[in-house]
């Protein structure tokens, strides 16, 4: 396999572009997710932030192949649409699992309730806590 340096300029500096604007993205979400306090935020940052970033770099590499075997090559449009069609619902999934675990255990200080979307009763004879 040849390496950048047989890339042509034209190629090479969007390759090395997109590969450092990628890299940078995934980085700051990575940055987001040790920064943020509570689980809630922590899912936030990353799940957006790792689908631009991880588009940045699927673009790198499929112009990188294209022009490095002179053949269109497409392999990674099918890892785009997987990435962009998977990563919201598994994030939705993991954080309606969390509110639901957090809502049963009645923990406030979990960040349940900091959007005031969701509110746990002052008693606790009354029942699970529902959104409103």
């Amino acid at each position: 396999m040849s390496g950048i340096e047989q890339l042509p300029g034209w190629a090479a500096l969007p390759v090395a572009l997109l590969l450092v604007l990628g890299a940078t993205i995934i980085l700051v979400g990575a940055l987001g997710l040790l920064r943020l306090r509570t689980f809630y935020q922590r899912m936030h940052g990353p799940a957006i932030t790792v689908t631009l970033g991880a588009g940045c770099v699927l673009l790198a590499s499929m112009l990188y192949f294209t022009v490095a075997q002179s053949r269109l090559v497409i392999h990674e449009l099918i890892i785009a649409v997987f990435i962009l069609l998977t990563a919201p619902v598994v994030s939705m999934t993991i954080m309606r699992a969390a509110v639901y675990r957090d809502l049963r255990a009645r923990k406030a200080d979990s960040g349940v309730t900091a959007g005031q979307v969701y509110t746990l009763p002052d008693n606790a004879t009354e029942g699970p806590a529902e959104p409103r």
